[in-house]
């Protein structure tokens, strides 16, 4: 760049000092309990109309209590967006089943048509999503194609069958790749560079780990069991020792079967985060860096299952919030402009038929 430029806005950017701030989260779990357990009352009691409103204000909680360089985001979409979209989806479920149950052939051809629509609704969603958010009264926008976004999401997936799905590592990369690269701030896209061999790397790294510990604790759990076998065939007078020997030996495979997923998941989930976000930045504006830890995401998954059973679901605002403030004070945000100089691009962009024209169609098809 040209330090000598006449170019007001150059020598603005050249006096700016780039800093750094982490992501702060404010939630916590007994706030949202309270929201999360009158969204599912009232959703119960309205035969699912609530769920609009339910996902609005789950959303508009957590996007309020996160926090960047003391500005917090924003969620902009209403309750009736949300539940057009539903309305929508139920539509168009109501008419597959009756033409499975009633019209064979053109069930077949329901299931063809909601094929090809997948990537339409998957860009329907980010548009929205994209839309809806918003921070330093910017919103973000996303710009996927159906053409790009049909590759990634039915041709890949389709031929990583004949490849012994040893292809879904790279499918994944396409994946990560496609929804991150087409989102926009201040009408800038975010530059990701993925790499594929990333991708291999965390899924050997996840299978290896979480083969060796179900190993270490299958063979653990079997001297165990085998321990509780050989007492109920001394006490052969009484059912009683042979029934919790059975009831023992399941919990064991269960929480083998918990742990070894814990591990797997946090081991690829931490690899792929990091890797991606210490891959990314929004070119002149912000960069990003993740420094999430696999032992404390693995730990935090596995508690958190754990939370899960013994609390039949209860749990779950615990979990959430726990979840959310780790990844938020692993993210790190470093800012390379005044954002005082950025602009809703979105926004000014938009005539007012197009603005009247994108509230008919921003509606939300996801039923989460």
């Amino acid at each position: 760049m040209d330090l000598h430029s006449n170019d007001p806005s150059q020598q603005f950017n050249n006096q700016f000092q780039p800093y750094s701030r982490r992501v702060e989260f404010s939630g916590n779990a007994s706030e949202f309990f309270s929201i999360w357990i009158v969204n599912i009352v009232l959703t119960l009691l309205t035969l699912g109309i609530y769920s609009a409103w339910a996902k609005v204000r789950t959303y508009r909680y957590f996007y309020g209590h996160t926090q960047l360089d003391g500005h917090r985001f924003d969620y902009l979409a209403t309750p009736i967006q949300i539940l057009k979209g539903r309305i929508l989806a139920f539509i168009c479920f109501a008419l597959y089943m009756f033409f499975v149950n009633f019209i064979p052939l053109l069930g077949i051809l329901a299931v063809f048509v909601l094929m090809f629509l997948i990537p339409w609704i998957v860009n329907q969603g980010m548009r929205f999503n994209m839309r809806m958010s918003r921070y330093r009264n910017i919103r973000f926008n996303f710009q996927g194609s159906y053409g790009e976004a049909f590759v990634v999401f039915l041709l890949l997936p389709f031929l990583s069958v004949f490849t012994l799905y040893l292809l879904l590592p790279y499918v994944f990369k396409r994946i990560d790749q496609y929804l991150h690269s087409n989102i926009e701030f201040a009408g800038t896209p975010i530059t990701v560079e993925t790499r594929g061999g990333e991708y291999y790397l965390a899924a050997l790294m996840a299978y290896v780990a979480a083969a060796i510990v179900g190993v270490v604790l299958l063979a653990v759990a079997g001297v165990f069991g085998f321990g509780l076998e050989a007492l109920a065939q001394v006490d052969q007078s009484t059912e009683a020792a042979a029934t919790v020997a059975g009831v023992v030996a399941l919990v064991m495979i269960s929480v083998v079967y918990m742990v070894a997923l814990a591990v797997g998941t946090g081991i690829y989930q931490t690899h792929i985060r990091n890797h991606i976000l210490n891959s990314s930045e929004i070119d002149g504006i912000v960069d990003f860096k993740s420094d999430l830890q696999m032992i404390d995401y693995t730990l935090l998954i596995f508690t958190n299952s754990l939370a899960l059973v013994f609390s039949l679901g209860l749990a779950y605002p615990w979990t959430k919030v726990r979840k959310t403030r780790m990844l938020a004070q692993a993210t790190e945000i470093t800012i390379l402009c005044d954002p005082q100089q950025l602009h809703d691009q979105l926004g000014e962009q938009d005539s007012s038929f197009a603005e009247e024209a994108a509230g008919m169609f921003d509606i939300d098809l996801s039923l989460g």
